[in-house]
């Protein structure tokens, strides 16, 4: 339950990244050695993972945000539906799997119902790495003796594709080069922290990256610190832009914001950049701006919800075109119920800007979703309640808490899931 008006003011910090620590969680199939983990985000998506891990093998001990994590053994090949059916990020155990174990059974991944996510370039870039892949009663069986070096170009760009294929071509024979990759930091997170491990990987950031295969990962125990996570930030940034407050959003790599500087600039927030934080002030109602998303280094589709949010009560009218998901616009309804002014047609919105949003009863669809409604009703006149807030968990750790340090009257009403 969120009573919207009052400005947000105050210091908050970042959290880890949950798109870095999901995949990097996974790598741990590939050693039998101990990781250490740093700043590890304690959101549901995590927890699930670290559930799925452990049914496949792997031993966890947690310390705070600090995770211990190894996989000595296999317990089973196979990830149960149970788990997979609510994170797509599930099917990044592939790679590891076959890379480190020579087989694994997946079931197609489900999670937030934001559009179609085909895993024809796990499958494709598996095959290429000399796997036998096939499909059956909703599961994806793969089998390699070892997998082989290969050129794989991903069409189109993909995270999930860029980081399942690098796992699985670090204990490859030869040398893979993964062409079109993801430039996502999220990646390079990724592959950092296989490279620690003794992963043999380059040009990691850019568009094309090579992998030379080793027979095994390093022995030792290895300490890794989780990037922190840019989506969250911008998601506080944006709630003190959207409530005209004052807000510092403490993390320790400003830059991962860039993106998402500018076009708030342009709607006419005042932005401070400092060595290990961003402060957002806005004192005026924003001006519309027009938004595309699409891959790193482009404006960043998870964003995209909570920046139509604030559009939604700017000064104009503002075009959004959503590049990467072409569902990734179901939150607009609820934001009608709200009383903003939107149309769409397929992946474009058009927002003709209201003077304010007006609470009421919303639902969140998805994790982004979500966030954004919650957003929404931080700058409404009156009392909101957003449902199904689950979806915004698996996200953000306790995002009522956290906007409660910023000055909002936020309050959740039921217990979360995996709390």
């Amino acid at each position: 339950m969120v009573q919207g008006g009052p400005p947000l003011h105050g210091e908050i910090s970042a959290g880890g990244a949950k798109n870095a620590a999901l995949p990097i969680l996974v790598s741990s199939l590939i050693s039998p050695h101990w990781c250490i983990l740093e700043n590890i985000p304690q959101v549901a998506d995590v927890a699930t993972m670290c559930r799925l891990l452990g049914v496949l093998g792997a031993t966890t001990k947690w310390e705070g945000s600090r995770l211990w994590i190894r996989t000595e053994s296999l317990k089973s090949s196979e990830a149960p539906y149970a788990l997979v059916s609510t994170m797509r990020a599930s099917i990044l155990v592939l790679g590891p799997l076959v890379a480190r174990w020579g087989e694994a059974t997946v079931p197609l991944p489900g999670g937030c119902a934001i559009g179609s996510r085909p895993v024809n370039l796990h499958i494709d870039g598996l095959r290429a790495l000399g796997a036998d892949v096939r499909i059956a009663h909703g599961n994806i069986h793969v089998q390699a003796t070892r997998l082989r070096g290969a050129r794989i170009t991903l069409d189109p760009s993909s995270v999930t594709g860029t980081a399942n294929l690098m796992m699985a071509a670090v204990l490859a024979k030869g040398t893979t080069v993964i062409e079109n990759a993801a430039q996502e930091p999220e990646v390079s997170d990724l592959a950092a922290f296989l490279v620690t491990r003794g992963a043999r990987i380059l040009g990691y950031g850019s568009n094309q990256i090579t992998i030379d295969g080793v027979d095994t990962l390093d022995a030792g125990e290895h300490q890794y610190t989780i990037m922190p996570d840019r989506i969250e930030a911008g998601t506080y940034m944006i709630a003190g832009a959207a409530t005209r407050g004052d807000v510092t959003v403490r993390m320790a790599c400003p830059a991962l914001l860039d993106t998402l500087c500018t076009p708030l600039r342009d709607t006419g927030a005042e932005i401070y950049v400092n060595q290990d934080s961003i402060r957002v002030r806005m004192q005026r109602r924003p001006s519309a701006i027009d938004i595309t998303t699409g891959p790193s280094p482009g404006f960043p589709t998870d964003l995209q919800p909570q920046m139509s949010a604030f559009l939604s009560f700017a000064d104009g009218v503002s075009h959004i075109k959503e590049t990467v998901f072409e569902n990734r616009l179901s939150h607009l309804p609820e934001l009608r119920r709200m009383g903003a002014n939107i149309t769409t047609k397929r992946n474009e919105a058009r927002i003709s800007g209201v003077q304010k949003l007006s609470g009421a009863p919303v639902m969140a669809s998805d994790l982004r979703g979500g966030a954004a409604l919650i957003l929404a009703s931080l700058a409404a006149e009156g009392e909101s309640t957003v449902s199904r807030v689950y979806h915004v968990d698996r996200g953000y750790e306790h995002i009522e808490r956290k906007l409660s340090l910023l000055g909002a009257n936020i309050r959740r009403i039921k217990k979360a899931r995996n709390a």
